[in-house]
């Protein structure tokens, strides 16, 4: 098997500190947990960012901010922005991101129910998001929440509406609304992508850490942070993105996989290698 790429979705949009006090808003909080989450092996950051008072916000301004304060900490990490945003954004604030020229970003694969919210990604808005990643030279990483956003977006890469060959997928599942996070639906999703794609799988709130060990054993990547879960175990708040990263480095070491680097992670990704 190939090394394991871990990802750390270090703040999301939706989180707070009311649930975990460790929820980064600021620059300095930001750059915070993405380093703890690099020392302890994560190869990929995934980018949201807040305002100061945790805020959710697209702003290309404050993106650059807190990708070059994330750079001169972490020189070699890989960053994938999030080009979903909150709930209710416009496509033109969900692409702010991209104006920046980053070397991969999330592109979101469909429509769903995310918890009592509809969670909008029209196929204008897909072709649209798939154009500028053409136009900029970005890597996406395609977000499927669905199982049906698989067919959809292997249906836009046959049309040339999206980047393809090699495709990178997160799989994230437990959403409510959404896919639920079981080992059935994953192997269905892995199954069914074209080859020579990636993939890493994303289990939300208690199924993060099953999905992860699933992740590990069938060969994919695995993503973990605070973005998608809040605890380190039953009732235990996590200190830190470092200390969920570190659990599945653990996870990984007793089943037999090595962690890749963020060097190693870009080789496997078809990534050029960072100047």
């Amino acid at each position: 098997m190939e090394k394991l790429i871990i990802t750390a979705a270090i703040c999301g949009a939706e989180v707070t500190k009311e649930q975990n006090p460790a929820v980064p808003y600021t620059v300095e909080e930001i750059v915070r947990e993405a380093k703890s989450a690099v020392d302890a092996g994560a190869a990929i950051v995934h980018l949201h960012v807040r305002e100061d008072d945790g805020t959710p916000t697209q702003s290309r301004d404050r993106f650059k901010e807190c990708i070059d304060a994330i750079y001169k900490e972490c020189p070699n990490v890989i960053l994938i922005p999030s080009t979903g945003g909150a709930v209710g954004m416009t496509a033109e604030e969900r692409l702010q991101p991209t104006e920046l020229m980053p070397e991969m970003a999330t592109l979101d694969c469909g429509t769903c129910n995310f918890g009592d919210d509809v969670f909008e990604n029209t196929m204008p808005i897909m072709r649209a998001f798939g154009k500028r990643m053409l136009e900029n030279n970005i890597k996406p990483e395609y977000e499927c929440f669905e199982m049906g956003h698989l067919d959809t977006i292997l249906t836009m890469a046959k049309k040339g509406q999206v980047p393809a060959h090699p495709m990178q997928f997160n799989f994230v599942l437990g959403v409510p609304g959404c896919t639920p996070a079981t080992v059935p639906n994953l192997c269905w999703l892995v199954n069914n992508i074209p080859a020579g794609s990636t993939w890493t799988v994303t289990g939300i709130g208690r199924h993060a850490f099953p999905m992860a060990a699933a992740g590990i054993a069938m060969g994919g990547n695995v993503r973990v942070g605070f973005e998608d879960n809040l605890y380190l175990e039953r009732g235990v708040l996590a200190k830190s993105n470092g200390e969920l990263v570190a659990k599945v480095v653990r996870l990984a070491k007793e089943l037999g996989r090595e962690v890749a680097t963020s060097d190693e992670a870009r080789e496997i990704l078809s990534l050029p290698k960072r100047k």
